[in-house]
């Protein structure tokens, strides 16, 4: 990602520690839950990677490539499980938007600009509609798992209070709630946002 070094600084680490907590999360569960858990690791390190400011540590030439080779067969790792579970889907989508972000970095117009610069990616560009429809699953997507998090109402239980709705607390330490792993998906895709709109 090109762009002002601070957010990108700011942006890598956020997908740095939300990919590291998936990491953590990949220990406990069931088989599903740790595929699950690896997938999303692997997307909030690459998020991270490429949200490292290219003027400041300038990606050479082939890294687009390896990206684009990486996140492909994520996606077609994501498509094989989405038989089984509807939210490989959303890997899919993530997946693929990775290459596409890939892609777009490795253009002619990235080219033309050797790697370097702060306005790399806008001069890389992308298929506006592709990027347009991307940017409106994601903010849609964002939102979903936003309300996901609100709580709808306590509910009294005999160990304390625990939130109802939705999203409700859960055995497994602070690894293991499911609201701390609906909070890293809200976070990767507010990230998966933001880099979309530098294209």
């Amino acid at each position: 990602m090109h762009g002002p070094a601070m957010s990108g600084w700011l942006l890598m680490a956020l997908c740095a520690l939300t990919g590291g907590y998936c990491l953590l999360r990949t220990r406990a569960g069931t088989g599903a839950e740790r595929r699950t858990a690896r997938a999303e690791a692997l997307m909030g390190f690459g998020m991270a990677a490429m949200a490292v400011p290219a003027a400041v540590v300038a990606p050479p030439a082939w890294a687009w490539a390896v990206y684009a080779a990486l996140f492909g067969v994520a996606a077609l790792r994501a498509l094989w499980f989405s038989r089984r579970s509807g939210h490989h889907l959303h890997h899919l989508v993530g997946s693929s938007a990775m290459v596409y972000m890939a892609v777009a970095m490795a253009g002619p117009g990235a080219a033309a600009h050797g790697g370097h610069g702060s306005h790399t990616m806008a001069a890389a560009g992308g298929v506006p509609l592709l990027t347009g429809l991307l940017l409106v699953y994601y903010a849609a997507y964002v939102l979903r798992a936003g309300a996901r998090l609100i709580p709808v109402a306590a509910t009294a239980t005999g160990g304390g209070v625990v939130a109802g709705g939705p999203v409700a607390a859960g055995p497994g330490g602070w690894a293991g709630g499911p609201e701390l792993a609906l909070a890293c998906r809200l976070t990767m895709g507010i990230s998966m946002f933001a880099m979309l709109l530098t294209l």
